[in-house]
């Protein structure tokens, strides 16, 4: 019984990380910014839901796998491994939150909660890769902490609309008969 729901977990990470990366490839609105090529997705709001659901190792897995697998192939390569480091801290803070509430998938106030913290998570993650984008093309520490700073327009739109979205596809899910307890028994 066990290794049907690692099976399970394993082949919904998998469909996870192909949803985040087909979902990112096909609706993403560019920004101008005066660091990196930032734009408006949904990968990040797809990566708390695969955490919610399958807990921090596969949910991080999908993340990780579905957002640096699409930095790899459409010109951001070089800073994959930044998305990378991202997407995983992003679902370790989703996780231990969810944790910290219970797993409480009835309350919306929780939901909302485990999003506005991935929401900052976010920003504090979107803002520290910035700097270090900025330093690696040789940019002076002051000039890449503002410059990192002007560039978060992006990271700030996705952080709003995971916190507004998440809970309402989660609840969605749930209502649809995917509760969390069926990845996690």
């Amino acid at each position: 019984m066990g290794k049907n729901y690692q099976l399970r977990k394993l082949v919904f990470a998998g469909l996870f990380a192909a949803i985040i990366f087909v979902g990112i490839s096909v609706l993403r609105i560019p920004l101008p910014a005066v660091v990196g090529r930032p734009f408006i997705h949904f990968g990040n709001t797809l990566t708390i839901l695969a955490v919610m659901y399958l807990g921090f190792g596969y949910g991080a897995a999908a993340g990780a796998i579905g957002l640096g697998l699409f930095d790899i192939l459409n010109g951001y390569a070089a800073t994959a491994w930044l998305t990378v480091i991202e997407a995983i801290i992003l679902a370790a803070v989703v996780s231990v939150v969810f944790r910290m509430l219970d797993y409480d998938e009835d309350h919306l106030t929780t939901l909302f909660i485990v999003s506005l913290a991935a929401g900052i998570i976010k920003l504090i993650t979107s803002w520290g890769t910035g700097i270090i984008e900025a330093l690696m093309v040789g940019t002076t520490l002051k000039v890449a902490v503002i410059g990192a700073f002007t560039s978060l327009l992006a990271a700030l739109i996705n952080a709003v609309a995971s916190f507004l979205i998440v809970p309402i596809v989660y609840m969605l899910l749930v209502k649809l008969g995917f509760s969390r307890q069926r990845f996690n028994p």
